[in-house]
């Protein structure tokens, strides 16, 4: 019963979420609530809150000060070089956008955080598909997926976790999985230019004035006051009568298009003479640009691009390399967990804010710009809390685990390692990597030995499915990567998952094809 119940109510929240019925803070809640009643467990709902809230109060901890010191580094222009190395790189083709931000992700995701790479990562690309009117959920997918692969490195969590539950050594586990990995990776990178040719054909390709894809050195990367002009016909050539090209309707089957459609700014005819470097004009009319609306009401279509402005008085040039100093020490102290990772997040924004904003009036400001980000992933994390509780609580995940495990033929018994594999998949994106690598991880080496598999080839085979687990709706991360874009978690469920899928089980047969699993 208990079984049926769990997986029904997967399935519910899921279906709710993906067909935007909900939103995932109240399905979170009210789904988990309705089933627990329906388990009989109603009376106990308030425990199971309670220690659900208690397992990921420290979580929530970490998110919301990590949201406010990588705030506070945007703010104060610490990541504008990397942003201006990706603009001169991508040179606003939306191929190599999309291409560099699985390279960044996945780069950025050396330091085993999630929560982090996705605010570095969504910082520096958001304005960029924003101003060329690229899908985000494109963005999401692509750096969910890359930072999956990743996430198998000792210090990320899953490795370790499969070393502790099966008593090895987490090199003689992660070392060998490398090739694998590393298979894993380009298919990764080979999907982000599938999709980025996908994108360009959508909405073209654009260059920056100079062609290098920044107008000079002398505006520091103001992307704010650069000029996007088309270097060829829009799709099918057709206009929409003022002479501009005109965009037709996505037909590649990449979802969240239509989002992207509709924030895509109008591109008049580009006239002739000097490029302007003001600000771009928000419309068109039949003798050119419309003058922009500058009331503070108005609707702007460089919305994202202000964080590059060089002229922003959060900038502090002069505290720059303290603050590179002070980031660089705490990706240090994360890695050799000098302290919790809450704590090290808390004291460094308390230190980033003092040193950077000395003023309590400044102090406020900061906080109050980024309040928004910090109460909606909190909100999501204590929202799953109860989700996980739920589960947890009344013996679903048990349940549902035992009955998967229990549905392997006898004749699978040699072939464990596989079945590993590729249960991995399901059962991570719906459970915890705590549960299921100290709940179900045990039960599968032991069937596994009793058939003469290795407990380190199962071991191995359990990390493939962390490319999935990354945009599941239990790990907390994702609400922040979803949070930043701008994304509906729904658009991105159901985007990455089929990509993320794909990208695991090419691990999988990577690692069997080279004697791995």
């Amino acid at each position: 019963m208990l079984t049926f119940l769990g997986f029904a109510m997967i399935a519910t929240f899921l279906v709710l979420i993906m067909l935007k019925k909900m939103s995932p803070i109240a399905a979170l809640v009210l789904i988990p609530a309705l089933f627990c009643v329906f388990a009989g467990k109603g009376a106990h709902l308030g425990d199971y809150v309670i220690d659900g809230v208690g397992k990921l109060a420290p979580t929530a901890a970490m998110l919301m000060f990590a949201i406010v010191y990588f705030g506070l580094m945007i703010d104060v222009g610490l990541f504008d070089p990397i942003v201006r190395g990706i603009l001169r790189f991508c040179k606003a083709d939306p191929m190599r956008v999309v291409v560099g931000t699985a390279v960044l992700a996945a780069i950025v995701s050396l330091d085993g955080d999630g929560s982090t790479t996705f605010m570095i990562t969504v910082s520096a690309m958001y304005p960029l598909y924003k101003r060329l009117g690229l899908s985000l959920v494109v963005m999401t997918g692509v750096a969910a997926t890359a930072n999956g692969v990743m996430n198998t490195l000792p210090w990320g969590g899953p490795t370790a976790r499969a070393a502790t539950a099966l008593k090895l050594d987490a090199g003689d586990i992660f070392v060998p999985m490398i090739p694998a990995l590393a298979v894993g990776l380009l298919f990764v990178f080979a999907l982000a230019y599938v999709l980025g040719v996908k994108e360009r054909r959508r909405v073209g390709s654009l260059v920056m004035p100079g062609g290098d894809g920044l107008e000079g050195e002398g505006n520091a990367g103001a992307a704010g006051a650069e000029v996007l002009v088309p270097s060829g016909a829009r799709t099918g050539g057709a206009t929409d009568g003022s002479g501009a090209p005109a965009v037709a309707p996505s037909s590649d089957g990449v979802p969240g298009c239509d989002g992207a459609e509709a924030d895509r700014p109008a591109r008049a005819p580009q006239p002739t003479g000097p490029i302007p470097t003001g600000p771009i004009p928000t419309g068109s009319g039949p003798s050119g640009p419309a003058p922009a609306d500058t009331s503070p009401d108005a609707p702007s279509d460089t919305e994202g691009f202000q964080g590059l402005d060089p002229r922003r008085p959060t900038l502090r040039p002069r505290l720059y390399w303290f603050n590179a100093g002070l980031t660089i020490a705490l990706l240090t102290a994360m890695i050799m967990e000098l302290l919790p990772i809450p704590v090290l997040f808390l004291l460094a924004a308390a230190l980033a804010l003092t040193v950077n904003f000395p003023h309590m009036p400044d102090q406020k400001a900061r906080l109050a710009a980024h309040a928004d980000n910090v109460l909606n992933v909190a909100g999501m994390v204590f929202a799953a809390a109860v989700f996980t509780g739920v589960l947890t609580g009344t013996g679903m995940v048990k349940d549902m685990a035992d009955w998967l495990v229990g549905a392997i033929p006898e004749g699978m018994g040699p072939h464990m390692a596989l079945v590993t594999g590729l249960l991995s998949l399901p059962l991570t994106y719906f459970m915890s990597n705590d549960g299921f690598y100290f709940g179900v991880l045990p039960v599968l080496a032991e069937a596994g030995a009793a058939h003469g598999v290795s407990p380190l080839e199962i071991a191995r085979a359990s990390l493939v499915g962390q490319a999935l687990h990354m945009s599941s709706p239990l790990v907390p991360a994702v609400y922040v990567l979803v949070g930043m874009a701008k994304v509906e978690f729904g658009d991105h469920t159901r985007f990455t998952v089929k990509w993320a899928a794909l990208t695991s089980l090419v691990v999988l047969a990577a690692g069997m094809l080279f004697g791995i699993i």
